[in-house]
């Protein structure tokens, strides 16, 4: 009688070095990915980051001497209107250039230490403050003396006079959202970077039953 003796086959792999070599290096770059991933930062669509703004905010209050060119809109219950600027801003020193519908023609207002005046086709005339001063001429009034900071993403100069207190409000990335200050509150509704630093494009002041609109077009650093 004959026996059948099943025979099973025993089959050897050997994996040569550059294929070991090859697995451990593409391990090792997913590894990296996935670190790289973990401790990216989040960012917004602009490409604003966490710690962005604490790391910069020596650097927006040593940049005040610039020029904002924009457009300003103005509503309150009876009015909806516009107007440009062209503001050129020093430490001692402004010029802000208001043309269109709420600026009626052309008005230059400009402030000297502690000097204010505004030049339009009607003559020049001047006041102790610029808001007092644009409210006897042009009927309305922007928050001027506050302004450089604000639009800027910082409080306004305080003093011991309490009604500078101020209350700022930040966002998601630790940028300021909302200023509360002399009784206006200010929204930052956008954010460009220009250079090394990011500033407000678009922020909304409202005080009582006026709301102002500011869209900034364009920023520039001045000479001194």
């Amino acid at each position: 009688m004959l026996t059948m003796t099943s025979f099973s086959p025993r089959w050897t792999f050997s994996l040569s070095p550059s294929y070991l070599s090859l697995r451990l290096l593409l391990a090792s770059i997913g590894l990296l990915f996935l670190a790289g991933c973990a401790s990216q930062a989040p960012m917004d669509e602009s490409g604003r980051q966490v710690g962005q703004w604490d790391r910069q905010q020596a650097d927006v209050e040593a940049f005040d001497t610039w020029t904002l060119i924009g457009k300003a809109g103005l509503r309150t219950p009876e009015e909806s209107i516009s107007a440009n600027l062209d503001w050129n801003q020093h430490p001692h020193y402004f010029r802000m250039l208001i043309s269109g519908p709420f600026g009626g023609g052309r008005n230059v207002l400009e402030g000297r230490e502690g000097r204010f005046s505004l030049s339009n086709s009607d003559g020049r005339f001047e006041a102790e403050t610029p808001e007092a001063l644009m409210e006897e001429q042009l009927g309305w009034a922007l928050p001027v003396t506050a302004m450089p900071n604000w639009v800027r993403g910082l409080p306004g100069e305080t003093t011991d006079n309490s009604t500078h207190s101020y209350q700022l409000e930040s966002d998601e990335f630790g940028f300021p959202s909302h200023l509360s200050q002399d009784g206006w509150e200010i929204d930052y509704r956008d954010w460009e970077k220009v250079g090394e630093l990011w500033l407000p494009r678009r922020l909304v002041m409202n005080y009582d039953d006026i709301r102002i609109t500011l869209v900034v077009n364009q920023w520039q650093p001045s000479d001194q």
